[in-house]
C-alpha cells in the first residue's frame, strides 16, 4: 500500500537524520539481536558446550538475510516477537537452529539490543553536540567584542557582549556534553542473566560451575564492546538506565530550547537572525516577514523530548518485582522517538549557529537608546568627584530622567537625557567628560576576556579531545 495512504512518523520524514533513523530500524534491531546470539554460542563453545564450527558459521552467514514474510507468519503464529526470530533464524541456519538462544531469556536480545542501540545513538547525540559546540564557540570568539544590551526580566540592563551572551548557550552545552560522556562510560550491557536474572539455566548448562558462568557474561560483553554487565538484574535491567538516558537528552533539549528562546527574542528587536535561504518564505500571508521558524521547531521537538523524561520516571516507578510487561509498548516509542527528535534538534541547532547574521547598526542604536540612563551613576560619581554634591546632583539626575522617561513612553518621543544632562548647571559635566562617561567599552567589564578565558580553557580541550567528530561542513536541513 502507498505511504501516503498510512501514517508516517514525521520525525523520520522530516527531522531526523537518516543515521540516527538507522539505528532504530528492524534491521539494525533484528541483526543486533543475531549478533547477540552468535556471541553467545561463541562463548558456550569456548567454555566447553557441544557447539560446533558449522553451527557459528551458518549463524554468521545469514546474519543479514532475514526472511520478512516468514518472520511475520511465525510472529501471528507464536504472539511472541523473539520466538519469530528465533524460528526464521534458525530456518536460514538449520545445523544451528537447537542451539540458538540456548539458556537465554527474550531479555537477553531485547534488554541487550536495547542498551546497544542506546549506546550507538548516544555516539550519534555526542557528534552532533560537538559539532553544535564548536560552531557556536567560532561565533563567539568572532563577537566577542561586539557591546550589546544585557536583559534581565527581558527589561534592558547592563551592557554585554553578543558573545559573551553565545558562551551562556555553551556552558549549558558543555554541562550536557558531560553528562553524556559519564553516562556513555558507565553504560552497562544486560549481560547473561537468565528468565528472573539468577542464571540458573546457565548454571544447568555448565553443571554448577559459577566460574564459567561469570566467565560467560564477561565474554558476551567484551564481544559486544561492553567493559561490564550490570552487577544484579530481574529479568530486565533496572529501568532506571532507560530514565538516565532520557534525562540526558532532555537535558540537550532544555539547553537547545532556550537557545532558541533567546534567538526568538532577539529576532523580534532585530539584532539577530536566523539563516534565511534567498527563496524561503517566511509567511503565507505577509511576504516581507523572516519568522523565527527554526527556533520555534526547536522549542516545539525539545518539549516532547523534556516531557519524554517525565514518562521514563513514572515507568521506572511502576515497575514490579523482576518483570511486567507494561514497559515495553510504551518503551519502543518514547526512547526510539526522544532519541530521533534531539537528532533533529541537533541538525536544526547547527544550522543556526553556523549562520547566526548579527547585526551591529541595530545592536548600536538599540545601545544608544538605553544606555544613558545606565549611565546616571557612573554620571553622578564623576559630578561628586569634582565637587558637586551628592545629594544635589541625585536629585537633579531623577528629575530630567522621571521627565524624559515620560516624553519616551507617553509622546513617543527620542530619548535626550544626555543633552539635558549636560544642559544641567546642578550636575555640571561638560560634553566631552560626558562623552567618555559613555564609552561602551566602560559598560561590559570583563565580557570580552571571559569569552576568550572560556573558550581557551574549557571549549578548546574538548574540541580537541573530540576533534575526529567534527565536521568542517554547514548543517542543511528541511526548512
Amino acid at each position: 500500500m502507498d505511504n501516503r495512504e498510512n501514517y508516517v512518523n514525521p520525525l523520520t520524514q522530516r527531522y531526523a537524520s537518516g543515521e540516527m533513523s538507522y539505528l532504530f530500524s528492524p534491521v539494525f534491531k533484528y541483526q543486533t539481536w543475531r549478533k547477540l546470539w552468535i556471541a553467545l554460542a561463541e562463548s558456550e563453545k569456548e567454555l566447553g558446550l557441544d557447539i560446533t564450527d558449522e553451527q557459528i558459521r551458518q549463524m554468521k552467514q545469514v546474519l543479514g538475510n532475514f526472511d520478512w514474510e516468514k518472520i511475520a507468519g511465525y510472529e501471528k503464529d507464536t504472539r511472541h516477537e523473539v520466538i519469530a526470530h528465533i524460528h526464521g533464524y534458525g530456518d536460514q541456519a538449520p545445523e544451528a537452529k537447537a542451539i540458538i538462544h540456548l539458556g537465554a531469556t527474550s531479555a537477553y536480545v531485547m534488554d541487550n539490543g536495547d542498551i546497544i542501540q542506546y549506546r550507538e545513538a548516544l555516539l550519534l547525540v555526542k557528534k552532533r553536540l560537538v559539532n553544535v559546540m564548536k560552531k557556536l564557540a567560532d561565533f563567539a570568539e568572532k563577537t566577542k567584542n561586539i557591546p550589546c544590551l544585557g536583559f534581565t526580566h527581558f527589561q534592558p540592563a547592563q551592557l554585554t557582549t553578543v558573545g559573551k551572551r553565545a558562551c551562556l548557550w555553551l556552558q549549558d552545552l558543555v554541562l550536557d556534553y558531560e553528562d553524556l560522556c559519564y553516562r556513555l562510560e558507565h553504560l552497562p550491557l544486560r549481560g547473561v542473566k537468565g528468565t528472573t536474572g539468577t542464571q540458573a539455566s546457565f548454571m544447568k548448562l555448565f553443571n554448577g560451575d559459577h566460574d564459567k558462568v561469570k566467565r560467560l557474561e564477561k565474554m558476551v560483553c567484551g564481544k559486544m564492546g561492553f567493559q561490564e554487565a550490570i552487577p544484579v538484574s530481574g529479568q530486565t535491567y533496572t529501568r532506571k538506565i532507560d530514565y538516565q538516558i532520557l534525562s540526558v537528552l532532555s537535558s540537550i533539549a532544555q539547553s537547545a530550547s532556550k537557545f532558541a528562546n533567546d534567538m526568538r527574542l532577539l529576532m523580534n528587536l532585530k539584532e539577530l537572525e536566523e539563516p534565511f535561504e534567498t527563496k524561503q518564505v517566511g509567511s503565507s500571508a505577509m511576504p516581507y516577514k523572516r519568522n523565527p521558524m527554526r527556533s520555534e521547531r526547536i522549542n516545539s521537538l525539545a518539549r516532547m523530548v523534556i516531557t519524554a523524561e517525565l514518562n521514563a520516571a513514572q515507568t521506572q516507578a511502576a515497575q514490579w518485582l523482576e518483570r511486567t510487561l507494561d514497559d515495553s509498548a510504551n518503551k519502543r516509542i518514547v526512547i526510539s522517538e526522544s532519541f530521533l527528535a534531539i537528532d533533529g534538534i541537533l541538525l536544526i541547532y547547527d544550522n543556526i549557529a553556523s549562520g547566526i547574521v548579527v547585526y551591529d547598526k541595530v545592536i548600536e542604536k538599540n545601545i544608544e537608546r538605553e544606555l544613558p540612563f545606565m549611565a546616571t551613576e557612573d554620571i553622578m560619581m564623576e559630578a561628586v568627584k569634582r565637587g558637586k554634591s551628592r545629594q544635589d546632583v541625585h536629585e537633579a539626575i531623577r528629575e530630567i530622567s522621571h521627565e524624559v522617561t515620560k516624553k519616551i513612553k507617553i509622546e513617543g518621543k527620542n530619548n535626550d537625557l544626555i543633552e539635558k544632562i549636560i544642559d544641567d548647571k546642578r550636575i555640571g559635566l561638560d560634553e566631552n567628560t560626558i562623552k567618555d562617561i559613555l564609552k561602551v567599552e566602560n559598560f561590559i567589564g570583563r565580557a570580552p576576556v571571559q569569552v576568550s578565558d572560556f573558550i581557551n580553557g574549557v571549549l578548546t580541550p574538548i574540541m580537541n579531545k573530540e576533534k575526529e567528530l567534527l565536521e568542517n561542513k554547514i548543517t542543511i536541513i528541511n526548512v
